[in-house]
């Protein structure tokens, strides 16, 4: 599954960094954001008619999937994970002096003498691999992905090497607390884990966009 999942995310990605990029400017990240937003309401087009034609079971189970069902909980997924894990998340750390030099303006980075087409095309497919094995067993949940990263920062600093260990285990939490929640607050149903974090982040997002205001 995941790698059906890297391989689907991988594909449209890079179909995005290839439509993002102009041969004088490189990607520009606003470019970038808004083709990522329409090429995501294309596919969810194509998610929407492939619904319409699944079979009642089938759609059950997806609408809990879009959802943010944590559904792979059996062991043939864990392992199915560790690699992509053990692979990734050490290489992200790696990386983090090339994180922090990238946050920088693009002359910063050019003028240190870092290559910024070929790192940033590394660091998305790493990306790209590690967010397509967690959405094939979770769902999309995407406020974890959004929520942990912010309260990291607040907590300990931009600094990549610092908060994005401390994202780990803010985002992982954050799930664990949710799909807890989700089991126990209804006796006859579960409440998937997606659906509490966005309950859980859209006050939080509402108080950084008063607090920025």
């Amino acid at each position: 599954m995941p790698v059906v999942g890297f391989c689907s995310a991988l594909f449209t990605a890079l179909c995005i960094y290839f439509f993002s990029y102009q041969r004088h400017k490189g990607v520009q990240p606003v470019q970038l954001i808004l083709i990522g937003v329409g090429v995501a309401s294309a596919l969810s087009g194509v998610m929407m008619v492939l619904i319409s034609s699944a079979e009642r079971s089938d759609v059950q189970f997806i609408a809990q999937w879009l959802a943010g069902s944590v559904w792979g909980t059996d062991w043939p997924f864990f392992w199915a994970l560790v690699p992509w894990l053990v692979l990734g998340i050490p290489y992200i750390l790696y990386k983090s002096n090339v994180l922090n030099v990238l946050a920088m303006t693009e002359q910063t980075a050019v003028g240190l003498g870092m290559n910024i087409g070929r790192e940033r095309l590394r660091l998305l497919i790493v990306a790209v691999a590690l967010a397509a094995a967690a959405v094939s067993v979770t769902g999309g949940i995407a406020f974890i992905g959004l929520m942990a990263p912010h309260i990291a920062k607040q907590l300990v600093g931009p600094r990549y090497q610092f908060f994005l260990p401390l994202t780990l285990c803010i985002g992982a939490s954050l799930l664990m607390l949710s799909d807890t929640i989700g089991r126990v607050a209804i006796a006859t149903a579960t409440v998937p884990a997606g659906i509490i974090v966005a309950f859980i982040g859209a006050p939080y997002f509402l108080y950084l966009l008063r607090k920025s205001v």
